[in-house]
């Protein structure tokens, strides 16, 4: 018998290493491709993109906010891995009263590798989930060695209509930290909206424009720069900025290539 506490501080009975595993978070359901459990894992959502094979192969129990219960309960998952922000309460209570059911709270870099940690012990998988932890700590490490002198005042908006970005108390701005970049949006929490009007007095110098939730493409950047055009603006791929899996292997090495462009005079 093994007992495992999840990040909500819920405790978990895990009598035997979990062969039917349902993941209800995209990131993690990465993570436990790379963790090697293929076979394992045999339910994900509609949302769950990586791998690619896997949206085929896996049964789709719904989305990240409406799972759909019965079917999951009906595959007789011996674990299913949710996540506080991603998931709603309420569905995630009622399945943990049928099912163990471990939920992540990730905020930064620091809790994202204690998931990982938790999740490769839960899985039989703790070689290979430490591996990995490893490869993301050493490229963290090498890319604060290589952060601007000067951090740049910084807007990272997700959503369009209205326009919305991210508080001090999310993953993303963790990340956006380790960038070297200043979120002046720090004080507030969760995703605020905001207006053109509010950033263009906030002394801003830099505005990422994530590719997900909401696709910002080229088009977004012409009209945002016209009315702030003394505003460096850059498309980046939101997955590295929100993602706290596996994904996070790569995601060093991106923001090094990230800083070089706003590094640039201009």
């Amino acid at each position: 018998m093994s007992l495992f506490t999840d990040q909500t501080g819920r405790t978990i009975d895990l009598p035997a290493v979990p062969r039917r595993i349902i993941s209800l978070v995209p990131s993690q359901t990465e993570y436990l491709y790379n963790l090697g459990l293929t076979d394992e894992v045999i339910g994900i959502t509609n949302f769950c993109i990586h791998p690619n094979s896997w949206r085929s192969s896996k049964k789709r129990i719904g989305g990240t906010k409406n799972i759909h219960l019965e079917e999951i309960l009906a595959l007789r998952p011996d674990l299913v891995i949710a996540n506080k922000e991603e998931n709603v309460k309420e569905q995630v209570m009622a399945l943990a009263e049928k099912l163990p059911v471990w939920v992540s709270d990730v905020a930064d870099l620091d809790s994202a590798l204690e998931m990982m940690a938790v999740i490769g012990q839960m899985t039989g998988k703790e070689i290979a989930g430490a591996g990995i932890c490893r490869e993301i700590v050493s490229g963290f490490a090498q890319l604060a060695k290589s952060a601007p002198i000067a951090p740049l005042r910084t807007a990272y908006l997700i959503w369009k209509d209205p326009y919305m970005t991210v508080g001090g108390d999310t993953f993303i701005h963790d990340m956006l930290t380790r960038c070297g970049c200043i979120n002046i949006f720090a004080y507030a929490s969760r995703y605020p909206a905001t207006t053109l009007e509010q950033i263009r007095y906030s002394g801003l110098q830099l505005i990422l424009l994530s590719s997900e939730p909401y696709p910002f493409g080229q088009k977004h950047i012409a009209e945002i720069q016209a009315e702030l055009p003394e505003t460096q603006i850059l498309l980046v791929n939101g997955e590295y900025f929100s993602w706290y899996g596996s994904r996070l292997t790569g995601a060093a090495a991106y923001f090094q290539r990230l800083m070089k462009q706003f590094q640039k005079p201009w």
